[in-house]
């Protein structure tokens, strides 16, 4: 007798593939024109900033790896998006120069356009998707969904005054209100994109929420990863587009994507960490992905935050 055919549809085929993932991955900075343009001196004196607290998230994962030899891995990102400043001619040596003189490595150096799109795939777009808003309470859900608007925020927002037809009655101004309040509201409105005359343009935090979860290595396309870092040989390139969306400069480097980011940054980011740290309790990862990571975080006796804005760190210096 022939064996039933059995019959899956092809969604049901798709694997989702595991990365190889540090305990830690460490951000010594991000890198803007206005940072470049000041001469290595500026940038010595960032790195110099850096490195202690670069040095304390060394220690406190060792700490928490209890006796055993964590993997920790080091990453730069560079501002590509907004502006176009130098070469990577010009660029990377000069920052891993500066680096060095502070005994930082940077293992990973990133373009901040390839948290737009990489290698064809536009990452934005893949987590604007995925991204499930956060209704307040005893609301209808009448506001536009943040793919119109390019707005996501913590709550309701304070209503607009006056009245929008003649005989309506005068609506009273109201306080707005964070969802799951403590105590206080912490009210934030989020934007996420606007667009201008050559498109789309993200903002700063929705970037940086995109860096975060790939750094968290949650982010799949149809089950591959994504923004894979890869090597460079040779010469560095004249172009930022012609170099992959992140770039591995030390060979024996632990793996770029890890449990938990750790990111060492001016204190002006605060309002847009705050804002990445908005965008990210509201994203839906795949749900394999993150069965792969609980997984392998038990099988090493990691302690794995569940929600993921508690796996972000920061130092603000």
């Amino acid at each position: 007798m022939a064996a039933d055919a059995t019959f899956r549809e092809a969604g049901a085929e798709r694997r989702t593939k595991r990365l190889p993932l540090s305990h830690l991955s460490i951000e010594l900075g991000h890198l803007y024109m206005e940072d470049f343009v000041e001469g290595p001196a500026r940038l010595r004196a960032l790195f110099e900033r850096v490195a202690p607290w670069a040095e304390a998230a060394r220690r406190q994962a060792k700490v928490e790896a209890a006796g055993k030899k964590p993997r920790i891995s080091t990453c730069f990102l560079v501002d590509d998006y907004f502006t176009r400043f130098k070469s990577p001619a010009e660029v990377i040596p000069t920052v891993l120069d500066a680096a060095r003189e502070s005994d930082l490595e940077i293992d990973y150096v990133a373009r901040e356009s390839g948290c737009a799109v990489a290698d064809g795939i536009p990452l934005a777009r893949l987590v604007e998707g995925r991204l499930v808003p956060d209704p307040p309470p005893g609301t209808n859900g009448s506001r536009p969904p943040v793919t119109e608007t390019g707005w996501l925020s913590n709550g309701l927002r304070s209503p607009v005054g006056g009245s929008s037809e003649a005989m309506a009655g005068i609506k009273k101004w109201r306080p707005p209100v964070q969802n799951a309040a403590n105590r206080h509201s912490i009210f934030m409105d989020v934007e996420i994109w606007d667009e201008s005359r050559q498109g789309r343009v993200w903002s700063c935090a929705f970037l940086a929420a995109v860096w975060q979860l790939v750094r968290l290595g949650l982010l799949r396309n149809e089950g591959e990863p994504v923004m894979v870092p890869r090597t460079w040989d040779g010469e560095w390139p004249e172009d930022w587009d012609q170099l992959p969306a992140i770039v591995r400069l030390n060979p024996s480097a632990a793996p770029f994507s890890a449990y938990r980011t750790y990111s060492v940054l001016p204190v002006s980011f605060l309002p847009v960490e705050g804002a990445v740290r908005t965008i990210i309790s509201q994203f839906w990862p795949d749900s394999d992905a993150m069965n792969q990571l609980a997984s392998a975080a038990e099988q090493e006796s990691v302690d794995l935050p569940r929600q993921l804005v508690d796996r972000l760190r920061y130092a603000l210096i």
